[in-house]
């Protein structure tokens, strides 16, 4: 416990850490997705802006990353971090991996819900003379919208999840603080709290998304 006292400071940095390599990953990763995910809603077979070639495109790329273990997409995609972010390590090289691995899984969940939005919503918009754009707006997200929130909560978790990775590629995070200081070292006590702080992030993530869409679906 003494231990675990004077390890407080780093515990917290490595807080710090896992909720900014997580959000920065949720906030480019999540609206690459959301346009990947739209791209495919909107040129599947009668679909809005249908075309069998981009939507063969876009559904090879997505089936082809999506089941990538991300351990091993990390050392994929370490060449081309180097040139997006100029390193190959550290946190900027996580928060690019968990970037691209984000992004892909939230594209077929953002499809997948959209596709849950009933048919006759949209010809009715079309019918009035709704440009795609509109009916993306103001119809297809809106009517997505308690679901989407739903699915950006699961992906959340899961990039929190991958971000316990980021220490092989010298990454900081609680993931990292758990191996370096605690489960190297054998001490269950360091390795428990930050287990525990990423239960908690993960709880709390949960409850505000399980809210959110509550609310809107109430609409």
């Amino acid at each position: 416990m003494d231990r675990l006292i004077e390890l407080l400071p780093r515990l917290i940095t490595a807080a710090w850490e896992t909720v900014y390599m997580v959000g920065i990953a949720m906030i480019v990763g999540g609206l690459l997705g959301l346009i990947l995910g739209l791209g495919l809603y909107l040129t599947r077979a009668g679909s809005i802006l249908q075309n069998r070639v981009v939507f063969t495109v876009l559904n090879l790329i997505v089936n082809f990353f999506r089941p990538i273990p991300f351990i091993i997409l990390l050392a994929a995609v370490q060449p081309l971090g180097r040139l997006i972010v100029g390193t190959g390590i550290g946190n900027s090289m996580a928060i690019f991996g968990l970037v691209v691995g984000s992004m892909f899984a939230i594209g077929r969940i953002v499809e997948q819900n959209l596709l849950t939005v009933q048919p006759g919503v949209i010809e009715a918009a079309r019918s009035v003379g709704a440009s795609p754009l509109r009916i993306i707006t103001t119809v297809l997200i809106p009517e997505a919208l308690g679901p989407l929130i739903l699915g950006y909560t699961f992906i959340f978790i899961a990039v929190t999840d991958m971000s316990a990775v980021a220490g092989l590629i010298g990454g900081g995070g609680l993931g990292n603080f758990a191996i370096q200081y605690g489960y190297r070292l054998f001490d269950w006590t360091t390795t428990w709290a930050a287990v525990l702080l990423i239960i908690v992030l993960v709880q709390f993530t949960q409850l505000v998304g399980n809210a959110l869409a509550r609310r809107v679906l109430r609409r």
